[in-house]
């Protein structure tokens, strides 16, 4: 029996997927590729000596995945797969519908059809937008402000109504997960987050101006209502938050098989940074300067973002446990031994 990971080449996936393996599951792994690379998942098989079976197949092409389904034997999914740019997402609202939406509602038709109950959700705080106070506990008013973080409530409610469904036959547990904003690589070096163009978070932009491929930072805005005046947000190293999967993945196994249930969960760690600190602690990690420059505020963006993550301690019997440090760290390891991403050839 395997654990089927939609997307599972992609950044939160490749490093769930080690995350995983070390917890002694055996994986099937889908992706379409279009944002990530399979050379990711060659290199979790370099860091675990574990091999992983991989399937290039889009969600949106439905006898694939039957036949996925019909040939493995399933126990549960983690749901990663998705497009996930919120700035195309404003300017190609259809495609991130079509995306994300229907690739989704393809997969529940294909665990229905083969009996497969259990679901771990990659959502996002973006369900969140801008919250009414911080920390943001799973009880927050829920109204994103974008197409992506609508794509991301309405595959949430979908799962809700699924799980709280009397006529349907089919018993589904299902944990959604949000989580704030992934920084950080493996330790190792080999995997890490790889942008397919100009990086759209700041972490990864930061680094790629240490390591010289852009020549410098814009920082949006800086006279929020924040102690330097830029955005603070919630940054989690990847590694944690793989860890938040496996934990959640364990927790939902062990609850009653003979019903539904949807649990949603934050997985952040409860400290917000600002854009100024990250630089700074970039720099400090690095050793590099990361010239930037203030520019206008982008519309959209909000002061202050960041999780109340007790939920999750309690529950899940999880924490993020790795500092700022180590997530500026662990990122440049990634970005200065692989400058080029998943382009750089391993020795």
């Amino acid at each position: 029996m395997a654990i089927l990971v939609t997307g599972g080449a992609g950044f939160i996936g490749s490093h769930t997927c080690v995350e995983l393996i070390a917890a002694g599951y055996e994986l099937l792994v889908i992706d379409n590729l279009c944002n990530s690379r399979a050379e990711a998942v060659s290199r979790v098989e370099q860091i675990t000596g574990q091999s992983v079976v991989f399937l290039k197949l889009d969600l949106l092409d439905k006898p694939a995945l039957d036949a996925c389904f019909a040939q493995h034997k399933i126990e549960a999914v983690i749901h990663f797969a998705g497009l996930k740019a919120v700035g195309e997402s404003v300017s190609k609202p259809l495609l991130y519908y079509h995306n994300n939406i229907e690739g989704t509602l393809n997969l529940l038709a294909a665990m229905q059809r083969h009996g497969v109950s259990d679901l771990i959700f990659s959502s996002s705080a973006t369900v969140y937008g801008d919250p009414d106070s911080v920390p943001i506990t799973e009880e927050a008013a829920v109204r994103p402000t974008n197409p992506y973080g609508r794509t991301k409530l309405m595959i949430e409610d979908m799962l809700s109504d699924l799980t709280a469904s009397p006529a349907d036959n089919h018993i589904w547990r299902v944990v959604l997960l949000r989580y704030f904003n992934p920084v950080g690589a493996h330790p190792s070096g080999l995997i890490g987050e790889d942008p397919s163009d100009i990086p759209n978070n700041l972490v990864p932009y930061i680094a790629q101006v240490a390591v010289g491929k852009l020549q410098q930072l814009s920082v949006f805005g800086d006279d929020y209502a924040t102690p330097d005046g830029t955005g603070v947000r919630d940054y989690i190293h990847v590694m944690d938050l793989s860890n938040g999967h496996v934990k959640a993945l364990q927790w939902l196994q062990q609850q009653d098989a003979g019903s539904s249930m949807c649990e949603v969960f934050n997985l952040g760690t409860g400290t917000g940074y600002s854009v100024l600190e990250m630089i700074n602690a970039f720099e400090q990690a690095s050793g590099q300067p990361v010239p930037y420059k203030i520019v206008a505020r982008r519309e959209g963006d909000i002061a202050t973002c960041y999780a109340d993550p007790q939920k999750a301690q309690h529950l899940l019997q999880w924490q993020a446990d790795k500092n700022l440090s180590e997530m500026m760290a662990d990122t440049w390891r990634w970005q200065s031994s692989n400058p080029n991403g998943y382009d750089d050839p391993q020795e």
